[in-house]
């Protein structure tokens, strides 16, 4: 499915990499990297839920020619998580990783993993002839899950590219489920303000050393929640570096600066609507919204999600695993749009309706989340994003 709106995000500021050496090219540059999306398991949306909003709490602190290419990616679980693919090492070995906005670290299991790396695809740091170790610890935590290990480097490749000496998390230990074949790690497309290993991201360095024909990054995602006979993997859109695929978007990009110096993806949420009625929102940093592909929901303040779900008649508040989420009935299609800005973006009815919990409740996707410190009030994630063609610009400013 190809959306038909574009939403683009800008930053202000050039930020010095760490990689010690500017991106190469490689034989293999402008090629298209194609993603898989796998079979859903059955899921206990109860737990999936409650470990959702924890993790969004504790991720965000509550608590040689210039080229253009692209590479397709995977939608995995329910719409929950999109993969795409980074080669690493000397001889290159590929590996399945998250594209997350909302970090800015990247890390794969390795093969000395003890804990949590059962039946999926492993770096084996002994058969690369270009690793370094650089013998300091790597740590980072998701809600109740972490990765742990030490910090690395080597070359890594995605879409035709190539950043040599690149440092990432080489994971020896890893909470149960949070790796699950076919994926091997993630890949954080954040800013290097946020990254827990202090390294220029892959796609920081590649954009500030003028590898590509335009600094932008953008996504395609595509949508399975609402469908039928859906695989466990299908086909997740696409994740182009370099450019924007206009042939995904009509109409023009509507880029917003980033209000702050950049270390999320963050836009300032001006206005949002419920069955066409306004609803209040704070303004100024208040208003903050991180964007973030690797989030599947859109989490917000209690106070907002409660007068969202006030606009439709039937939502209760939910409990147990369930608080912090509402339910409304199903019968109920139920339009929500957002401002950042400029034009006002709908999210689909389909894409609100989170489960059935019964033959008439359903669950929605926007869920009461309470943010730490400096952290952003709003986390707009996939249910959003399926909606527009996002685009990630690193400079100039918009």
């Amino acid at each position: 499915m190809l959306s038909s709106l574009a939403l683009a995000l800008s930053c202000l500021l050039i930020i010095s990499p760490i990689a010690s050496a500017a991106p190469n090219l490689v034989p293999a540059a402008g090629q298209s990297i194609p993603l898989v999306r796998r079979a859903q398991p059955e899921r206990d949306w109860e737990a999936w839920a409650k470990n959702e909003r924890e993790t969004l709490t504790t991720k965000y602190g509550g608590s040689m020619a210039k080229r253009s290419t692209g590479t397709n990616f995977t939608y995995q679980n329910a719409d929950s998580s999109y993969f795409g693919t980074v080669a690493i090492g000397t001889p290159p070995v590929s590996f399945n990783v998250i594209l997350d906005t909302g970090s800015a670290d990247l890390w794969v299991a390795d093969q000395a993993c003890t804990t949590g790396c059962t039946k999926v695809q492993v770096f084996n740091d002994l058969s690369s002839s270009t690793f370094h170790n650089l013998s300091e610890p790597f740590e980072i935590q998701y809600g109740s899950s972490a990765a742990t290990g030490t910090l690395g480097q080597d070359i890594v490749q995605m879409a035709g590219f190539s950043v040599p000496n690149q440092i990432f998390g080489v994971v020896t230990q890893a909470t149960s489920g949070l790796l699950s074949t076919p994926v091997s790690g993630l890949l954080g497309l954040g800013w290097q303000s946020i990254a827990s290993s202090k390294a220029s991201p892959l796609w920081q360095t590649l954009a500030s050393s003028g590898a590509w024909t335009d600094p932008v990054m953008a996504f395609q995602l595509t949508r399975f929640i609402n469908g039928s006979n859906v695989n466990a993997e299908e086909p997740g859109g696409s994740f182009t570096m370099g450019f924007v695929n206009s042939s995904l978007y009509t109409g023009t990009i509507d880029y917003q600066a980033l209000p702050s110096t950049p270390s999320y993806w963050l836009l300032p949420m001006k206005s949002l609507t419920v069955q066409g009625s306004s609803v209040a929102i704070p303004s100024g940093s208040s208003s903050y919204s991180a964007i973030d592909t690797g989030t599947t929901l859109v989490g917000g303040p209690s106070s907002v999600i409660q007068s969202i779900f006030a606009k439709i008649p039937g939502s209760q508040p939910g409990t147990g695993n369930w608080q912090g989420y509402w339910t409304y009935p199903c019968s109920t299609a139920v339009n929500i749009a957002i401002s950042f800005g400029g034009p006002s973006w709908p999210i689909s009815p389909a894409d609100f309706q989170l489960t059935k919990i019964s033959s008439s409740q359903c669950v929605g996707a926007f869920f009461e989340l309470n943010t730490g410190g400096s952290a952003p009030n709003w986390i707009v994630g996939d249910t959003f994003l399926k909606n527009v063609y996002s685009v990630f610009r690193y400079n100039p400013a918009a």
